[in-house]
């Protein structure tokens, strides 16, 4: 197990039943069983397995933090979808580190203000060994910058949100 610094946060769990019963496109979820597996959670951090019950749902994000917090994201306000089990889930496990730092994979680590704009991102190309240290030196590295409150890790490939790391 890799010792991290940063804290990635699922969605919250009142957020998760709000996205069960319509999403933050107004769609309704539409749960279905998984018969792959691998696809990943955003309730618990984690990979699906087979023959579990999940659902693609539109999430915004930056939108409920800024609801939360007052904050107005303007036009960098965006939805994207996002995979979460289709009943309630006990969450990550303790001590999960980073989720989703597969070796060879891509990551954007972009940075955003207490007003929600962006501040910067970059791309990260995950190690062979190493990958989980290196989405820690990203984050550590985002948070350096006093203005930054929050950071969203995201699949390169497709843009999918991933997760958020809080200001520690």
């Amino acid at each position: 197990m890799t010792t991290t610094t940063h804290t990635a946060l699922p969605i919250p769990p009142a957020t998760l039943a709000a996205l069960r019963a319509r999403d933050d496109a107004g769609r309704p979820c539409v749960p279905y069983e998984d018969p792959e597996g691998g696809a990943p959670l955003r309730c618990c951090l984690r990979r699906s397995r087979p023959g579990e019950l999940i659902a693609l749902v539109s999430y915004a994000p930056l939108r409920r933090w800024a609801a939360a917090t007052g904050a107005d994201p303007g036009a960098y306000d965006e939805q994207g979808p996002v995979f979460v089990h289709g009943a309630e889930c006990g969450g990550p496990g303790a001590g999960s580190g980073h989720p989703f730092a597969n070796a060879g994979a891509l990551r954007t680590v972009r940075r955003y203000d207490a007003g929600g704009r962006i501040l910067g991102g970059r791309v990260l190309s995950l190690p062979e060994a190493g990958a989980a240290e290196s989405v820690d030196q990203a984050l550590a590295e985002a948070f350096a910058d006093p203005c930054t409150a929050l950071v969203h890790v995201r699949a390169a490939e497709y843009g999918c949100f991933l997760f958020e790391v809080r200001r520690p």
